[in-house]
């Protein structure tokens, strides 16, 4: 080895040792995937639950709009508490692998990063919430942009695709804006096939490689 080669290796291996430092590698593309899978899942559930309301199935005697609230609220918990659930352990299984701590100081500031928009986002979908029927249809596209403004805060924090991931997500859900009542599939579009597509395009530039 020439010694132009060690000093190329030697600034290749401060270059990793700096970008370890600065960046949450450990985030897990296949997280993006299962994330994306359980989304659709739930978009197919939330679809039949809508068709059987307005089919008017829900029986006799029954609260049609309470019951559908309820039922598309704990749906949406459940694909929540499940995408998360996975995305930990994925994460975590990416942390064992590249032998790097899953909670440190620049996990903490993706973490902050992350939270800030996604609880003002949730806040304010909860004022949608509290008073429908008339602001209903804009939940979806604010789950959207809430969510595209979160990873493109936090995406200075891991990489850089998370912040054109997130910008997808702002455009995906100002264009929902315009087709209200069609806010399902934009929320099965952004939630789903963008995760799917983004966790592969991570999974295979950063992971399989590796």
């Amino acid at each position: 080895m020439t010694n132009q080669e060690e000093q190329l290796s030697a600034l290749s291996d401060i270059r990793n040792m700096m970008d370890r430092s600065s960046r949450f590698i450990s985030l897990s593309g296949l997280s993006g995937v299962f994330a994306g899978f359980i989304a659709l899942l739930g978009s197919y559930f939330a679809h039949n639950q809508l068709v059987r309301y307005q089919n008017g199935d829900f029986g006799y005697g029954v609260d049609a709009d309470a019951e559908i609230e309820a039922n598309l609220f704990k749906l949406g918990i459940g694909i929540l508490v499940v995408a998360l659930a996975g995305g930990v352990l994925f994460t975590f299984r990416q942390s064992q692998k590249k032998k790097l701590p899953i909670w440190d100081k620049t996990a903490k500031k993706l973490l902050i990063n992350l939270a800030i928009p996604l609880f003002s986002g949730g806040l304010f979908i909860l004022a949608l919430l509290f008073n429908h029927p008339y602001s209903v249809g804009l939940i979806a596209p604010s789950c959207l942009i809430f969510y595209g403004l979160a990873l493109v805060n936090a995406s200075k924090y891991t990489y850089s695709d998370i912040r054109v991931l997130g910008m997808c997500e702002i455009v995906l859900g100002i264009i929902s804006l315009f087709y209200i009542g069609y806010g399902l599939y934009f929320w099965a579009f952004g939630f789903g096939i963008l995760h799917i597509f983004y966790g592969l395009l991570m999974y295979f530039k950063y992971e399989r490689a590796k």
